[in-house]
């Protein structure tokens, strides 16, 4: 089970939580910095941080669906953008909030930041989120008439 917190005594975030707290015994997964690059590679969207943006949740979504989870179920992002201005910030912050990962909301923090490990990328996200539990299917029991 996951709760979100927003504090009343802190000032009210726009789309996000100010904690998540898990119950013991929940399976999380903690997720490598998603990146601008296809299957092959390559970066995508070279210059533009808003298209670099989308491939990284698209990244992100892999991820979390190849662990059983998805983007309902994560509860802390970091996202790291290669500029310091805060337009270029919020257009990045637009395209997650448009995710799916807002529907927690789940905590964020926002950074932007001098670089980042492959040569002209300008998004990364990390991400932990919540692997649900799978109900075991019914079984039939066989006909024994």
């Amino acid at each position: 089970m996951v709760q979100r917190v927003t504090v009343p005594s802190l000032f009210a975030p726009p789309v996000y939580a100010h904690a998540s707290v898990v119950e013991a015994g929940t399976k999380l997964a903690f997720l490598a910095g998603s990146v601008p690059l296809d299957a092959d590679g390559k970066l995508v969207g070279a210059g533009d941080p808003v298209r670099q943006a989308e491939q990284v949740l698209a990244n992100l979504d892999e991820q979390l669906r190849a662990v059983g989870s998805d983007m309902a179920h994560v509860v802390a992002t970091d996202v790291y953008v290669v500029s310091g201005e805060p337009a270029v910030l919020s257009a990045v912050w637009g395209v997650v909030e448009a995710s799916g990962l807002s529907i927690g909301p789940h905590s964020s923090t926002l950074l932007g930041v001098a670089c980042l490990g492959y040569t002209g990328q300008l998004v990364e996200i990390t991400a932990t989120a919540v692997v649900p539990e799978v109900e075991p299917a019914a079984e039939i029991e066989p006909d024994r008439a």
